[in-house]
């Protein structure tokens, strides 16, 4: 189910429900159904129709997941008229407001759009499956003080974090409250979610004020404003319907409805479910007093009394003076409360805008989110007191009468022997059971076994605001009927959820979500991408928090998880070197992660010494720790020059031309025919590149 889980307007339309029709009769009854949605989301069935908008199941078809799709009904969207193109334009911008929530007790908001086709606005939420608070209250209420305010605790913390963030939600109700299938419990609908400003606290928007009437604090009614305690008065009602199974104020019509809000105080719910704690009914009043600067200024201060409560309720207090003179609003502690809706004034005070044309609204107990257009009301005058009736004159007993007498006499003892065997068929024979909701599991046992009853583990669950190893809740209730021998069952805390971030390291990104799913975490929209040596491409390198790391260990459900993943391993572009000196070749080489290898050193009378010759590759890319292979010149190939004296000159110059030597033929100091070598320059025995020229002597 997803939000208002009744219909605002209407019933929810269910498959198999005879009321609403199979979904083959939504195709011809609503043209939402089947369509594709901006391409991308294809609405199924209706599950909730509000004033302005309805709320369909849907299939996100790009990521393959069901979702929630809110569209608004058509006409408010089209911007035909100015009112028109407010609704527009308020449902986008706070829509967008509300999407900055991130909290695990609020209905996330995924994405928000206008269909280009038929110009349908729309916003994309999260699917909760299950069921609302509004069926809970119809089905138990009234429940335990330890119960209602257990409830009641991440209602308070989704709208403190909202009040923290600068949103008032303007709309909270049972029905805008969601139960999971596995006991989350989430705060949907912030479509009315307005951010708080000096300019922007107006409730009202063209002339219409946006709300429920039976949760509109005072000063929506008659000032059209709202801050962070209209909400804590709304969340004050809730808890008076928890306690009591009834709303504190209602009517034949909604304007009799917030006419009451305005003028009368809701009663401690003591009045209504007797033995409930006083500084429960202390909350209560708190919560709901009329001046809102006797109220707590936002959810988070009303959270830090509801858990003052709960204590004292788990310690088994049955009265704290102390904790009821510092709960109770000033004024009424001041002095004796009026009689509702007097405040000591037997004429009601003047309301600025009230109303009585409200073709809109349906009978209070469907709780629609009202449109209100507002009118002056004419005043009603008080109803007329009933004139007493004259006192009876006293019969006078006539004598013949005592056989009736006799034989009533005798009818009234059989009817009380009658009765009392009723009595204890249908309620003398059972016990109570006693309450043990807050106790130890071992202590709570142990009081139950002491009355003589039964006890077993029903369930457990995990908690965000009962510790570990308490009793939630039981069946039947504390106080239920139950026959002396009867067995209760305990739905014991398993304290709050929390998980550690598993170890996703070389895991594929389906797989590390399948993972985090298992431990209700959720992955990052984006991944972040990273080159890796060692993780595959498209592999979990690590997470953020990482495994093992304090930051990673505890965590609540929900907790958002980012996957860096591998790129695979990080390219490296390879430039030539040939005819380059080599040490700064291997140098450049070796700085980007590469292995250098020279393969061979050879003479070149091309490339100098130290220079690269080859290169293998010359060019391209290549990864770390690959190795790039050069052949480095040695230079020229030197020969030396061999001893020729004595030899003739022909044999001397042609076995230094062999050696690839330039002769020069020179004249000795001492010359006879020049037929015989005598020296050379450079002498024997020096090493000279080939084509070096050698001076030759001879005589």
């Amino acid at each position: 189910m997803h939000e208002d889980q009744r219909a605002r307007g209407g019933p929810v339309a269910r498959p198999g429900d005879p009321s609403s029709g199979s979904p083959v009769s939504k195709r011809v009854e609503d043209h939402q159904f089947g369509r594709l949605l901006d391409g991308r989301y294809r609405i199924g069935i209706r599950i909730a129709r509000g004033g302005m908008a309805s709320v369909y199941e849907a299939v996100d078809t790009r990521l393959d997941r069901t979702v929630a799709v809110k569209i608004m009904h058509p006409g408010l969207g089209d911007a035909t008229t100015p009112d028109d193109d407010s609704f527009a334009r308020r449902f986008v911008s706070e829509a967008k407001a509300a999407a900055r929530l991130s909290h695990p007790h609020v209905v996330a908001v995924f994405d928000q759009g206008r269909d280009e086709s038929d110009g349908t606005v729309y916003l994309v939420m999260e699917y909760v499956p299950g069921h609302t608070l509004r069926d809970t209250i119809s089905k138990d209420a009234p429940m335990s003080p330890e119960r209602a305010l257990a409830l009641l605790d991440p209602i308070l913390s989704a709208l403190g974090a909202a009040h923290r963030a600068g949103l008032i939600h303007r709309d909270v109700k049972p029905e805008n409250v969601l139960i999971a299938d596995d006991g989350r419990i989430k705060v949907a609908d912030f479509g009315l979610a307005k951010a708080i400003s000096t300019d922007t606290q107006h409730t009202a928007t063209n002339g219409v004020l946006i709300g429920t009437v039976s949760y509109l604090a005072p000063e929506l009614v008659v000032e059209q404003r709202a801050d962070a305690r209209a909400d804590v008065y709304a969340a004050g009602v809730i808890l008076f319907e928890l306690l009591t199974g009834t709303k504190p104020h209602t009517g034949e019509t909604p304007i009799a409805v917030a006419y009451r809000h305005v003028h009368e105080d809701v009663p401690a719910p003591s009045t209504v479910v007797p033995g409930i704690p006083d500084y429960v009914d202390a909350l209560t009043v708190r919560a709901t007093t009329r001046d809102p600067s006797l109220r707590p200024a936002d959810a988070t201060v009303l959270l830090h009394h509801v858990r003052r409560v709960a204590q004292a309720l788990r310690d088994g207090v049955r009265s704290d003076p102390e904790l009821v003179a510092d709960l109770l609003p000033t004024s009424r502690a001041a002095a004796p409360a009026s009689p509702a809706g007097v405040d000591g004034d037997t004429k009601p005070e003047p309301v600025s805008s009230l109303w009585d044309d409200l073709p809109d609204l349906v009978a209070p107990d469907h709780e629609p989110t009202s449109v209100i257009r507002e009118q002056p009301a004419p005043r009603t005058p008080p109803p007329p007191t009933a004139a007493p009736r004259p006192a009876r004159a006293p019969r006078e007993r006539k004598p013949g009468r005592r056989k009736g007498l006799a034989v009533a006499l005798v009818l009234v003892v059989l009817a009380a022997a009658l009765g009392s065997t009723a009595w204890w068929v249908g309620w003398g024979r059972y016990t109570t059971t006693p309450g043990v909701i807050g106790l130890e599991q071992a202590a709570a046992t142990k009081k139950l076994e002491q009355a003589g009853l039964g006890v077993e583990v029903g369930k457990e669950v995990y908690s965000e605001s009962v510790a570990k190893g308490v009793v939630i809740t039981t069946d039947p209730r504390p106080g239920s009927r139950i026959l002396p021998d009867g067995d209760v069952s305990l739905t014991v805390s398993l304290g709050k959820e929390r998980y550690d971030v598993p170890d996703l390291a070389n895991k594929t990104v389906a797989e590390a979500e399948a993972a985090l799913s298992e431990v209700k975490f959720v992955a990052a929209q984006q991944p972040v991408e990273e080159w890796s040596e060692d993780v595959e491409a498209g592999r979990v390198i690590r997470t953020e928090p990482g495994f093992g790391t304090p930051e990673a260990q505890g965590l609540p459900v929900g907790t958002s998880v980012t996957l860096v993943v591998s790129k695979g391993r990080k390219p490296i572009n390879v430039r030539s070197f040939v005819g380059k000196d080599a040490d700064r070749a291997t140098r450049v080489l070796e700085k980007k992660g590469l292995e250098v290898e020279v393969v061979e050193e050879r003479y070149s009378d091309e490339v100098a010494k130290g220079d690269v010759i080859s290169q293998t590759p010359e060019t391209g890319t290549l990864f770390k720790n690959d190795t790039v292979q050069l052949v480095v010149s040695k230079g020229p190939e030197l020969v030396e020059v061999p001893a020729v004296r004595y030899s003739s000159t022909d044999d001397a110059v042609a076995k230094l031309e062999e050696l690839g030597f330039v002769v020069d033929k020179q004249r000795a100091t001492i010359y006879l025919t020049g037929s015989v070598a005598w020296d050379t320059d450079p002498k024997a025995g020096a090493k000279l590149p080939k084509g070096s020229t050698v001076v030759l002597y001879v005589v």
